[in-house]
């Protein structure tokens, strides 16, 4: 069982993330990252997909065209873990 963060440790930790912010009325952090076109946006995809897997924490993803759109949480934990935080600046840094 991973422990959930608390509000605090969430906020310390996403002033790290400047692209990344918390979902209104959801234990969930997200982002979007506009790329040149939709084949770029599917390469950055699989980027992350190798990402995810490395470290067996997958977001959920939503392409829309140019714009990818990546959702954290640790669903079976109901809530932001540090796993969330971890992928997160591995994402930040592609």
């Amino acid at each position: 069982m991973t422990r959930l963060l608390t509000d605090d440790e969430v906020d310390t930790q996403l002033a790290d993330l400047d692209d990344w912010s918390r979902v209104e009325g959801e234990p969930a952090i997200r982002t979007t990252t506009e790329l040149a076109d939709f084949a770029a946006a599917l390469a950055y995809v699989n980027k992350v997909g190798d990402l995810a897997e490395a470290a067996n924490h997958h977001p959920d993803i939503d392409i829309r065209w140019n714009k990818v759109t990546l959702t954290l949480s640790t669903h079976s934990e109901g809530g932001l873990t540090q796993a969330d935080v971890e992928l997160a600046h591995q994402i930040a840094a592609l």
